[in-house]
């Protein structure tokens, strides 16, 4: 007997109203004054305050030196999203592009021990990757906060699979075409990777605008912080009687959101091509 269709819609609402719930009840509180909620929590209901929260989180300065807004921290956010996911792209289809058509002595122990990295995450090496930094002068700077980071054993490991679906006649037709290793890449393998480039891009732009452990022990200048650390230092407010912006730390959570969300609703269908594809 069929299952009825309702019954996927009744899951299928049921994990949207998990999924969009918090988002709805941190868009609506943010839109009451910080006083209301410190004193009755969490809002369902419309404050009447949301422009007014919303302009003063993009072009209000704080911070200890007021120079802070939060265009500069999306500025800041945006550089790093976009540097982690085009410089891992680059890095990662360049080594796989040598572990699989180079074939090197040893090359698949080089993979392996560039795939056994994903046992150790950022937490682990992050005191060596300090010092690295310290000692190249890199410190606050963008270059400290993005060039350490752009080698990704996630992408080597897809592009390399990848790579390993191509075609042989492919390889000879180009070989045949006096195509050299420079213009098969290029030509060939950079058009044929597209989908895949969009799905290593969405997941990567993701993690390097979310980082917040890298980004705060790299800088201390504050015209470099994100909008992810904002929102901690918006919180960080205890003194006295004085009492966080809830309302701006919702609202900046928000705004920190929209960016990744909409990465993933313009290249959702590239994303997924790139994951389960497998005719090339």
């Amino acid at each position: 007997m069929q299952r009825p269709r309702l019954y996927d819609h009744i899951v299928l609402l049921f994990g949207v109203f998990l999924m969009m719930g918090p988002l709805v009840v941190a868009i609506t509180t943010s839109s009451f004054l910080p006083e209301t909620i410190h004193r009755e929590g969490m809002q369902l209901g419309w404050g009447g305050h949301a422009a007014e929260t919303y302009w003063n989180v993009l072009t209000k300065k704080g911070g200890f030196s007021e120079n802070i807004t939060g265009i500069l921290m999306t500025q800041n956010s945006l550089i790093l999203g976009l540097g982690f996911a085009v410089g891992k792209i680059v890095v990662s289809m360049l080594a796989a592009y040598a572990i699989v058509y180079f074939r090197f002595p040893l090359a698949s122990f080089f993979f392996w021990v560039i795939f056994a990295t994903l046992l150790m995450p950022l937490e682990v090496r992050i005191l060596p990757s300090y010092e690295v930094v310290q000692g190249l002068g890199m410190l606050n700077t963008y270059t400290g906060l993005i060039l350490p980071l752009i080698a990704s054993a996630t992408g080597t490991f897809f592009f390399r699979q990848f790579f390993r679906s191509i075609p042989d006649e492919l390889i000879e037709a180009a070989r045949i075409d006096g195509a050299g290793p420079v213009r098969f890449f290029i030509d060939i393998l950079v058009p044929l990777s597209k989908t895949m480039m969009a799905a290593i891009f969405i997941i990567m732009f993701v993690v390097g605008w979310n980082q917040y452990l890298w980004p705060t022990l790299m800088t201390t200048d504050e015209t470099l912080y994100t909008l992810v650390r904002g929102i901690r230092q918006v919180m960080n407010v205890y003194v006295g009687a004085n009492i966080p912006d809830y309302n701006e730390a919702l609202a900046m959570a928000v705004l920190a959101m929209l960016p990744p969300a909409l990465v993933i609703i313009i290249f959702q269908r590239m994303f997924i091509k790139g994951l389960v594809e497998t005719e090339k």
